[in-house]
């Protein structure tokens, strides 16, 4: 009888202490799934709060998605509901969708859904979906409020995104977040040059599923890391052409890639930005200074409907984060090596996110939140600052020049003097030291590497200014104009703008083993194939010992240079593994490049040749 009391007692004991999942106690979840126009179904989960009524309605928060809204099945339910936890707490019903041809839902995938602009009731596209989506939802669950907001990360950024351009009147409030405007420029692309980093995550766009699939159906494709040196793989790869051939003959995304090495109308309808037109509800942007991934859409989206849409209620936020880093919080904010701050992201899902979702689903839709234009951290005094417009009027343009003494001043020499570099394809300089970030599924900590290894390299030019003897705001864009002569007849160019540190600089005890002194804090960086310098759409080889120029123009910064600090500009022209090799060769086709095309190539960059910002008054 003891044994049977004992045992009641620890089964008891364990009941009363088992962990209870909150959303399982607090909502209902329900799998559907929504017809569109065509007749394709979408595959849609919605948990409500279980004391909606008539009395208390919700409205809704949706995400479309490509990466599966698992977990699936009416009885398994998720532990979070939403990123931001003040979102969550404070209940809405949220939808989670997979878009067409991904796991549970119908169709066929396609990258970045061409937008269709003159629709029949036949076309679709992702907009349309979105339409139809959010009718099917305000009409069919009960006791909603009548409103709708979308969010999203990255892929799902985009979804959100081009989700603006449905014009559903229950469609109130949309925040992409990381979202994609252009592959050709964002992503799998830089200005066109091939981003070699993200060779292993195209099994996840490039296979088709034959049916519904509750797990990942690629799996079986996925490339395995063999060595904790993730720079091993891609050094005995061989050329592009050598990894397509082995690893993806069948994968229709990269092919599609291969097949179209210039900017043609394959990817031309792909560009989201000439679309973002007729957006009269609120939009919030937000994208991380450090992301490594989806750092031009950001900036792009915003500034597209900022031109296009003048009555639209339209915010950007562009925080120190990696991808999507402003969803998670680990205390105390690094991006690889660099301290921004404690609690950045609680920072931003408490006094922006959750605001402006709140305001405008919860509140009224009709005017605008109490929120600034651009909510942009400066990465330089490491502090959130607020703008009226972005890029700030509040600045002057400043010229500094690239002179052949290896100064960076705002004065220059005579533009007849050169700097000189050779740069060789079969010993291209590393984009990172980082050898294990290299086996990621994308590469993130080298935005803001100590770029050191390469400063002292004799194939990387280096202009660097005086000590500062004040502070210098860089707020807004910077074009670099190289004034080149070569023996190639194509070549790529990568420009990064460094932060030098004080030779003093102190350690920092949760960095042990870092040495701040005089760090090479990466800030910007950007890559331009010579072959796109006049056209994308028409590459031209450049001319053998002719002078030439070439614009490569780097994303936005709002970063201080502080006194005491130096600004450097380090220019090179591989960038192995983040970038493909460019054979340094014209072929109507780089991405068919084998070892017997690569060529040595001497460079030389005139006195003449600048890099201009946009520095606050």
């Amino acid at each position: 009888m003891k044994k049977v009391l004992i045992l009641l007692t620890i089964i008891i004991f364990n009941l009363s202490t088992a962990q209870t999942n909150p959303v399982q106690d607090n909502y209902t979840k329900k799998e559907v799934y929504i017809p569109m126009r065509d007749g394709t179904k979408l595959f849609t989960i919605i948990y409500t709060p279980k004391d909606i009524s008539k009395g208390k309605k919700y409205p809704f928060i949706m995400n479309r998605t490509c990466y599966s809204i698992a977990p699936y099945g009416e009885n398994n339910f998720r532990k979070k509901l939403n990123p931001n936890k003040f979102i969550e707490k404070e209940k809405y019903i949220f939808v989670f969708q997979d878009v067409r041809g991904r796991y549970m839902s119908e169709g066929i995938f396609t990258n970045m859904t061409p937008q269709v602009d003159h629709k029949t009731k036949k076309d679709v596209d992702e907009s349309t979906d979105t339409y139809d989506t959010v009718d099917w939802l305000v009409k069919n669950v009960q006791n909603n409020n009548g409103k709708v907001g979308q969010y999203g990360t990255s892929y799902p950024g985009f979804y959100t995104a081009v989700g603006t351009l449905a014009n559903h009147p229950a469609l109130v409030a949309s925040s992409p977040q990381a979202p994609i405007s252009d592959f050709w420029f964002d992503d799998f692309h830089h200005n066109g040059a091939f981003l070699m980093g993200y060779f292993k995550t195209f099994p996840v766009f490039g296979v088709q599923k034959t049916k519904p699939e509750k797990e990942s159906w690629f799996a079986d494709k996925m490339i395995k890391p063999t060595s904790d040196d993730g720079y091993l793989f891609y050094k005995n790869m061989g050329t592009l052409k050598d990894g397509v051939d082995k690893y993806y003959k069948d994968n229709f995304f990269m092919q599609e890639v291969v097949n179209h090495p210039n900017y043609d109308e394959f990817w031309q309808k792909r560009n989201l930005l000439p679309h973002l037109k007729n957006i009269s509800h609120a939009v919030m942007t937000v994208g991380g200074w450090f992301d490594a991934e989806d750092l031009a859409g950001p900036l792009n989206i915003y500034k597209t409907i900022e031109k296009n849409n003048p009555k639209a209620k339209n915010t950007i936020v562009m925080g120190p984060f990696s991808h999507g880093g402003w969803n998670y919080d680990s205390g105390k904010h690094f991006h690889n090596d660099i301290y921004f701050g404690d609690s950045i992201s609680t920072f931003y899902q408490r006094n922006i996110e959750q605001p402006f979702f709140h305001h405008y689903l919860k509140e009224d839709s009709k005017t605008a939140a109490k929120l600034p234009e651009a909510y942009m951290f400066d990465t330089g005094k490491k502090e959130w600052k607020t703008f009226d417009n972005w890029p700030p009027k509040a600045t002057e343009k400043q010229n500094y020049f690239l002179n052949s003494t290896g100064i960076l001043s705002k004065k220059g020499d005579d533009p007849k003097r050169v700097s000189i570099y050779f740069s060789d394809p079969e010993k291209p300089v590393l984009s990172s030291e980082n050898y294990k970030d290299m086996n990621g599924f994308t590469p993130r900590n080298y935005m803001s590497e100590d770029q050191r290894f390469a400063a002292y390299r004799p194939d990387v030019l280096t202009f660097t200014t005086d000590v500062l003897e004040n502070d210098i705001t860089l707020a807004g864009e910077i074009l670099t104009k190289l004034n080149i002569v070569t023996s190639a007849t194509d070549l790529d160019f990568i420009v990064k703008l460094i932060d030098i540190y004080p030779s003093d600089e102190k350690a920092n005890p949760d960095k042990p083993g870092v040495v701040y002194a005089n760090y090479h804090q990466m800030v910007r960086s950007e890559i331009m194939p010579a072959r796109f310098r006049n056209s994308f759409e028409k590459p031209e080889p450049l001319t053998p010992n002719k002078s030439a120029t070439v614009n490569v123009k780097l994303q936005d910064v709002l970063h201080t240079f502080k006194k005491g600090h130096r600004i450097q500009v380090q220019v090179q022209s591989t960038w192995f593994p983040l970038m493909a090799i460019n054979p340094q060769k014209f072929l109507d086709n780089p991405y068919l490049a084998t070892k017997d095309d690569y060529q040595k190539a001497e460079i030389k960059v005139s006195s003449g040749s600048s890099i201009e910002f946009d520095v606050l008054k």
